[in-house]
Parts: structure tokens; sequence; C-alpha cells
């Protein structure tokens, strides 16, 4: 089978090895008879799979014990309502970084959420836009932080605008007083972070973890002991935790494919063998648009560039009109920028392989040199 060059940015590029294990288990999981999808959650068959894909998040993220893992649905998109809903109390102040589209709707539902429910404030603690777009993160004597916030939230990888926190000493993570959230969707298990300096992360799993359907929620015990008690129990995080997220039926399949993600993660050598691959893809793309001659353009500060997406343009719409075109008619798929920003994008996350970005930058270099 020939297999497209996956550079989606979400759902994207699951490993082979993940999805093959996923083909050979598909009508008879365990030797039970039944397909896992199947199973009763209850079931000690399907729970095996659950209490593995869960162990392996907190070994490969390295998680200290007073660390809980929770699998939810509804994405990120809905963590931005439920992260105030838990945690935004009346009278309190909750701090928002901007570096993104995906910082500005966790704000917007923030502040929905403040004005529905529970009075909190929402506060724009900073934001990097300039000229309607984004291309760094903030310094850290640019945050204007609030005493005494309930928390202050950041996001680490924006995948539109390719920018990225904590690539380098002079890009770290906001330091803060208060607890400290962050939407780590794209690019958690993508590097080695310290896992320590957050009170929760969150994320949507269609980047590195697994299928979309299935979000992923990391947090503190003591974090999730303060959240507010009087919301419905589907909606508390602290719900979740006391049922280690089997309150309700989960997406079994989306974290059965998860456990097969994080095995393959785990084989390949973890977290750290997995960065500096990709890092190198990273580098192999930046290379190629810096010695393009302007050919290619990337917006994003150095220190910022994400090495999850890689970002950039062409001297005009008709080029990367053409660009797309062509890339699609040798299967690499998804290199179109996002809607909202145009360009080009690479989502180039775990499971894409290095010879992939390869045939990537050896076509924008024969196109280049066709088309400049």
């Amino acid at each position: 089978m020939s297999r497209a060059l996956n550079f989606n940015a979400g759902p994207a590029s699951l490993p082979f090895a993940a999805l093959a294990r996923a083909r050979d288990e598909l009508i008879d999981f365990d030797g039970s008879g039944m397909s896992v999808m199947e199973h009763s959650h209850r079931g000690k068959v399907y729970e095996k799979v659950h209490h593995e894909a869960t162990a392996l998040v907190a070994e490969l993220l390295e998680l200290p014990k007073d660390y809980d893992v929770l699998f939810v649905q509804g994405g990120a998109s809905m963590a931005f309502a439920q992260i105030p809903m838990n945690f935004l109390e009346a009278g309190k102040t909750a701090d928002y970084i901007v570096t993104g589209a995906w910082g500005e709707k966790a704000v917007s539902e923030a502040r929905a959420m403040s004005k529905a429910a529970n009075g909190g404030e929402v506060h724009m603690a900073a934001s990097t836009q300039q000229d309607k777009t984004y291309v760094r993160v903030p310094r850290q004597d640019e945050l204007s932080l609030t005493p005494g916030a309930a928390y202050v939230h950041c996001t680490s990888n924006e995948t539109i605008h390719g920018v990225e926190y904590a690539l380098g000493p002079s890009t770290p993570f906001p330091k803060v007083q208060a607890p400290l959230i962050c939407d780590m969707s794209s690019d958690i298990l993508g590097r080695r972070v310290d896992m320590t300096q957050f009170d929760v992360v969150y994320g949507g799993a269609q980047k590195n973890i697994g299928p979309s359907g299935v979000t992923i929620v990391i947090a503190k015990k003591s974090m999730l002991d303060r959240g507010r008690k009087d919301l419905p129990a589907i909606f508390q995080y602290r719900t979740h935790a006391e049922n280690k997220s089997l309150y309700n039926t989960p997406p079994t399949f989306g974290i059965y494919l998860v456990r097969n993600t994080l095995a393959w993660l785990k084989s390949e050598g973890g977290v750290a063998a997995i960065e500096a691959r990709n890092v190198k893809k990273a580098a192999a793309l930046y290379d190629t648009i810096d010695g393009s001659g302007g050919f290619y353009r990337c917006p994003v500060d150095k220190a910022c560039r994400s090495i999850m997406n890689v970002v950039w343009r062409l001297p005009t719409p008709e080029l990367e009109e053409a660009f797309v075109k062509e890339a699609e008619a040798q299967q690499m798929i998804g290199l179109k920028g996002h809607r909202s920003v145009g360009g080009i994008r690479a989502s180039i996350y775990n499971a894409v392989e290095p010879a992939w970005v390869d045939a990537l930058a050896a076509f924008m270099k024969d196109f280049a040199k066709r088309r400049g």
C-alpha cells in the first residue's frame, strides 16, 4: 500500500505501527472473540487498555504522583469553557496570555463563561498580535499579571501561526505566582517539558497522542480539589479523576488507539528520542526556507518557530496555490495554510516520518528553482 505523506494539522498522521496493531486486533481483541469497540468499559478486557494508556501518559511525561491523567471528550474547544467553569470563582480574575488564534478562542470562551455562570473576570495579561498576526511569544516583562489571580492561561504551541513557547532559554513559559494552565494540544509529547511547572495541561489528542474524539487533561490533584463543586457532575474534572475517567462511557476505541500510539512512542525511545527527531525535521524545512533567497518566507521570529507546525509564504497567492496543487500530485497532503491566514503550513508531528520531510524539502527546492 502506498501511504500518503500526511502533513495535516489535525486530525493528523498516526504511527503506522499503531494503525497496523489496530488492524490486526480489530475483529478479535486479545482472544476475546470481540472487537475492543464492543467491550464494556466496565469490563476487565477494556479496563486493562484504559489503565495502560493512563500509565503510559504518566510514564512518558515523567509525572509526579500528585498529578491525575484524565481522558475526557469535547476537545480543547470544550476545555476553553470548562477550565473557567471549574477554576474561575466569583470575584476572582483569570489572566490569559494570547500568542495566536487558539489563545484568542480560549479568551473568548472564558469571557462568555464568566458572564453566563460565575461572575469572575477575564483579563488579557499579554497579546503578541501585531499587524493582525502573531509572530512570537511575549517576554516576561511584557506580562501584566493580576495579583491573586485564579489562574494564568497560555498556549504552548499555536498551530495556525506556527508560534511555540520554550524552544530555548530566551522564550521560557511564563513565570507566575498563580496556578499555570496550558493548552498543549499540538506539542504535548513532542518535546521534553517539565510538567511540574503547570497545574493543569489539556489538549485534543488528534496531533501527537491519538485520534480525534479523545481529550487529555493532566492536573495536580490539589487543583482538582479546589475546583467548583456546584457544577453538574459531568462538567467537574474532579468527577472524572475520582472515577479514573470511567464516570460515563468514554471513547473506548479512541483511548485504545492512544494506547497503541503511546506504546509506539515508548518503543521509539520516548520523548527525548522523538524530540531529537522532531527538531531535525523542523530544521530541514526552516533551512530550506531560509536558504531560498527570499522565495520562501517564514513570518515567525526565529526563537519562536514551532517544531510542530512550520508556516511560510510564497511571493504570491497564485504561487501558493500552484505549490499546494503540485505537492498533492506527489501525495503530499495537507499543506494549505489555515483559511484565516493563508500561506503554506506543514504539520510535522511525531508520526510524520523524516523521509516525508526530506521529500517535502526536496520538492520545495525544485519548485523554487522552477518558479523563482
